[in-house]
């Protein structure tokens, strides 16, 4: 069995569409990042890779490519996948929070834990992801922006 564990951040910026978890959410503000900023998937992707002891997101996704510029991070999450497979293990669970003042998330969690089911082709009760606030304390409780915490279980492959 491996475990990995992933974080990330970004700040709030007015007019970017919001992503998290894969899923388009519903708000004024969207996440100021290279890439299209799902702090879900991103810290899925650390989680991940930290697992099968392969660094982090920035090392496979630089920020300074264009290639990433913009990028949908499923398309991130897929890639951070396939060398999980190929280096021999398979999923045993996920449990992601997400911490967040603002949007509310309960509504769109379901939708996330589905989108992140598929891109990953596992049940769905494998992934949990919970949402939560910080009671108005730090940058996630002033509404500044969003962070998120995943942990991976894997297993050896049958």
């Amino acid at each position: 069995m491996r475990i990995g564990h992933g974080y990330d951040a970004h700040r709030f910026e007015k007019g970017k569409p919001l992503a998290l978890g894969g899923v388009s959410v519903p708000y004024e503000f969207g996440l100021l990042a290279h890439s299209d900023g799902d702090v879900v998937l991103h810290a899925l992707c650390d989680a991940l890779l930290g697992a099968i002891g392969r660094g982090d997101i920035g090392q496979h996704f630089p920020d300074t490519s264009d290639e990433y510029e913009n990028v949908d991070s499923r398309l991130l999450l897929r890639h951070v996948f396939k060398l999980v497979e190929e280096a021999g293990f398979e999923l045993g669970n996920i449990d992601i929070s997400i911490i967040a003042q603002a949007p509310k998330l309960a509504a769109h969690l379901p939708s996330m834990s589905d989108c992140i089911a598929s891109d990953l082709k596992c049940d769905v009760s494998q992934v949990n992801v919970k949402a939560t606030t910080t009671e108005g304390m730090g940058f996630a409780g002033r509404k500044e922006g969003i962070e998120a915490h995943a942990v991976v279980l894997l297993t050896t492959a049958s």
